[in-house]
């Protein structure tokens, strides 16, 4: 089984915003009376601009995938047996989740901010399973198992 987390489109906002102003920009040009190879260029290049920001807010980039054998952050795959620990840190950009790796210089970091908040419960939830999963444990719920008869 594959989940996938992509980053909140939000953060996209100002690539549409920026196509917009230029495709704003054309029509003072054309408003003014320049030539049509410079009002051309500037409906070209904002056109494009904001293509490219309604397909990023459509689709935004990929930051987590998770799958049965590894985890994939921005690229880089980690089998889910090389992770050691799950947790949550304070980073320069705000509040991370962090999957310490069997390489202690090497950590994988996921920013809180880069995801919606709705996503980061579920996030937490699936990590922790597939974590748990790849090392053999499972939750106690509080019974003791059934007797199997054998030698202790």
């Amino acid at each position: 089984m594959r989940t996938t987390y992509r980053m909140r489109s939000g953060r996209f906002l100002g690539i549409l915003a920026a196509g917009l102003i230029i495709l704003g920009v054309a029509a003072v040009l054309w408003a003014l009376g320049l030539p049509s190879v410079a009002i051309s260029v500037f409906i070209s290049l904002g056109g494009l601009i904001t293509l490219a920001g309604l397909w990023i807010l459509a689709r935004p980039p990929k930051v987590a995938r998770l799958r049965d054998s590894d985890i994939e952050v921005r690229g880089v795959r980690t089998p889910w047996t090389d992770v050691t620990e799950v947790g949550r840190v304070e980073t320069t950009h705000g509040e991370a989740i962090v999957l310490r790796t069997k390489q202690p210089d090497h950590p994988i970091l996921l920013p809180l901010s880069w995801l919606t908040p709705k996503q980061v419960p579920s996030l937490e939830t699936t990590l922790r399973d597939k974590l748990n999963a790849a090392h053999g444990y499972t939750i106690w719920d509080g019974t003791v198992p059934e007797d199997t008869g054998g030698a202790e």
